[in-house]
């Protein structure tokens, strides 16, 4: 049965302010925007902070890489926390492009002939504290037994081609091209009968970043 349309908790078309690159441009450019919104002059941010007027426009220019005790009185004279500071700079995200065909092939716990799982991308330590493993898994020949997998983490299924009966806990769904399967990773799962080969589907799965 179709799911109720519900409207989207976040906007996937938002686009949040543009961030430099330069750590150096970001705080001058965050140190001049507080001062002319408190309507301080440079002279007046300087005589606060202990700088001279010359340093201070070398900070707000982005051209002298301040100290970390420079930042945190400037903050203070802002009146601001120090992390703000810092809040214009846009760190490096990491993102992979993989090539079709190019996805690593890997073995997996109860991997046989037939059976082929290629891994879509990987990205290591990230600010989101998430981690997330794309598989394109093919299924090309019958087994007597499916191997069945639990861990941690959510895990999507798509399915691309073919159909099969694919067993989640207690529960057993049968899955054909279009289909998708959404589901806790913890209960035990994994493909039960191949009903129509060859299968192709995509995996997609999630599980918090170790700390």
């Amino acid at each position: 049965m179709p799911q109720t349309k519900k409207g989207l908790q976040q906007n996937p078309h938002a686009v949040r302010e543009i961030r430099e690159k330069n750590l150096e441009v970001a705080i001058g450019r965050q140190v001049r925007d507080l001062r002319k919104r408190q309507r301080m002059t440079v002279a007046d941010l300087a005589g606060q902070a202990g700088l001279s007027v010359g340093m201070l426009s070398k900070i707000e220019n982005g051209v002298t890489s301040p100290s970390l005790s420079t930042i945190s009185v400037l903050a203070h004279a802002l009146r601001v926390p120090l992390v703000q500071l810092f809040s214009g700079y846009e760190e490096a995200r990491g993102c992979m492009h993989v090539k079709a065909g190019d996805g690593v092939e890997i073995e997996r716990e109860g991997t046989r002939a037939g059976h082929q799982y290629q891994l879509l991308g990987h990205i290591g330590s990230n600010n989101s504290g998430v981690v997330v493993e794309p598989y394109m898994i093919t299924l090309e020949s019958p087994s007597d037994k499916f191997p069945i997998f639990q861990h941690e983490g959510i895990e999507l299924l798509y399915m691309i081609d073919g159909t099969m009966t694919y067993r989640h806990g207690d529960q057993r769904y049968v899955l054909e091209a279009g289909d998708s399967l959404l589901f806790d990773a913890d209960a035990p799962h994994g493909p039960e009968d191949l009903s129509d080969l060859p299968i192709r589907y995509l995996s997609i799965i999630t599980y918090p970043q170790s700390r």
